[in-house]
């Protein structure tokens, strides 16, 4: 059918070409989705149950839901993945999640956090255009320059990021961790050290991310003195994975900050000491210490564990009890902030995505650029940041108020 074009880009006949660039978005959007899932599904074919059947299979499409781009709204069915895996650590099932396309996701992503994305499955300057203007329905006047201009600029940002003042900031609670993305780094043992923060409004905001060479000491001491100089005082508590880098540098920069093991870590470090057949249980006897109402239960549950597998595996048992200090630390906070300080997952979440969209790659693309895209994407993952449950309680902590099993001690004292 011929149409005649107007200058507004219409037809007689409707916005015929408004129709095509949707209808090419949905179908870039929908092979997109459907890629993603064959790979999950593939890397994790060798992955059966006793009986020899896989346990991550395809499962249809979940219902159609519009999304919106640049190329007007779209509906898509997003593929449906069934996976019978357990976590050993959490004893929870796992589940996949798109990162093209997240469940809450409605809009699609702004070219901020694509661009990175892009560099760091180490696509050519000369590749964004094109892909970028299939996903998005356009680029803007986006050119292989442009985008070669603005991987400098993000790096200058996080070194601007990295020399900024924290005078003026006060974290009361922060949480460190190593993680490993799939990026090319300086050397072959390094990882990224991340340091997340909640200030005195309950806001989450990150503090620094830097090279560090296998979390150690020396990586974590350099990092956390660096932070010091520009202004950082000691936080009330600071959530670890038990690394003891990171314990021994907080001693010597942070002394007055007390230091808690993360929960998922330890479980993790514990079942790697147990048989299979005992994982299970020992799962859902930490799970019964991590979730007790309060430090009573708690050690009763640990006592409990002690008589189940401390004579036959005293080695993970001790993994428990030497940290039950640092394991229990959250029950001196308030009950409203026990659940953000149980675990380092404002990180580990934060990272998921990061981590499953780059791998490994040799060519083109330096440490620091690598780095700077890293930086960029959590960044971009910022502004979605909540700040933590009972936001209100945090000036309390800073201020020394004594809280015992979640609950501040003068209330304790009142109804008493």
């Amino acid at each position: 059918m011929l149409s005649v074009v107007t200058d507004d880009g219409s037809t007689q006949s409707g916005f015929l070409i408004g129709e095509i660039v949707r209808e090419v978005a949905r179908r870039m959007l929908a092979a997109a989705l459907e890629a993603e899932v064959n790979q999950y599904i593939a890397e994790l074919a060798a992955e059966t149950d006793e009986a020899g059947r896989r346990l991550v299979v395809r499962n249809g499409h979940h219902r159609a839901r519009t999304v919106v781009t640049a190329a007007r709204p779209v509906e898509v069915r997003a593929p449906r993945v069934n996976d019978r895996r357990v976590d050993e650590a959490t004893g929870e099932r796992r589940r996949f999640s798109s990162k093209i396309l997240p469940s809450w996701c409605r809009t699609s992503p702004k070219i901020s956090e694509v661009l990175p994305l892009l560099y760091l499955h180490r696509l050519s300057s000369g590749d964004f255009v094109p892909a970028l203007e299939q996903f998005l329905g356009g680029t803007a006047g986006l050119s292989a320059a442009t985008v070669t201009r603005l991987t400098r600029q993000w790096q200058d940002d996080h070194a601007a990021f990295q020399r900024r003042d924290l005078s003026d900031r006060d974290y009361v609670y922060v949480w460190a961790d190593g993680v490993h993305p799939k990026v090319r780094l300086g050397q072959a043992h390094s990882c990224v050290l991340v340091l997340l923060g909640v200030r005195l409004d309950g806001t989450k905001e990150l503090i620094a991310l830097a090279e560090g060479l296998r979390e150690s000491t020396e990586s974590w001491a350099d990092l956390l003195r660096d932070c010091r100089r520009r202004g950082m005082r000691d936080p009330q508590l600071v959530v670890g994975d038990g690394a003891m880098g990171l314990s021994k540098a907080l001693a010597e920069v942070f002394p007055d900050a007390r230091h808690r093991r993360c929960w998922v870590h330890k479980a993790r470090n514990v079942t790697d000491c147990l048989p299979k057949s005992a994982q299970p249980g020992a799962t859902k006897a930490m799970q019964e210490i991590r979730n007790a109402e309060n430090r009573t239960y708690a050690e009763k549950a640990i006592e409990a564990l002690a008589k189940t597998y401390g004579a036959k595996w005293p080695t993970a048992l001790a993994k428990i009890t030497d940290d039950a200090g640092e394991l229990l630390a959250f029950y001196d906070c308030p009950a409203e902030h026990g659940i953000h300080l149980r675990t380092t997952n404002p990180i580990e979440s934060t990272f998921s995505t990061v981590k499953l969209r780059t791998k490994v790659t040799r060519g083109s693309g330096s440490p620091a650029a690598a780095l700077a895209m890293v930086f960029k994407l959590v960044e971009s993952a910022q502004t979605r940041w909540r700040a933590i449950t009972g936001a209100h309680l945090v000036p309390l902590v800073r201020t020394g108020a004594r809280f015992e099993n979640g609950i501040p001690v003068e209330r304790q004292e009142q109804a008493a």
